[in-house]
């Protein structure tokens, strides 16, 4: 664990734990001016329609979010991109 007065058992049960108090409030003040700075662009922009809430910091506990499927590009779309480049 490495920092002082933390349980190791606790961790295994509550892996919040693992976190300290400053570790939860640094978390929650840079979600609070995130979301404060998206509320100010979608009020003062015109071009907002677009604009998605932030992420919040994941916290210990909880679930990892699910990544999207990527995958490559086929010959063409990397040719037609690359023309299009090319263009500029």
């Amino acid at each position: 664990m490495g920092k002082a007065g933390r349980s190791a058992l606790l961790a295994a049960f509550d892996e919040s734990a693992t976190w300290s108090v400053q570790d939860h409030l640094s978390a929650r003040i840079s979600d609070a001016l995130e979301l404060a700075n998206f509320f100010f662009l979608k009020a003062n922009s015109t071009e907002s329609q677009g604009l998605t809430p932030p992420d919040p910091i994941r916290r210990p506990g909880q679930p990892e979010p699910a990544r999207p499927e990527t995958g490559f590009a086929s010959g063409e779309e990397l040719s037609a991109f690359l023309a299009g480049m090319s263009n500029i």
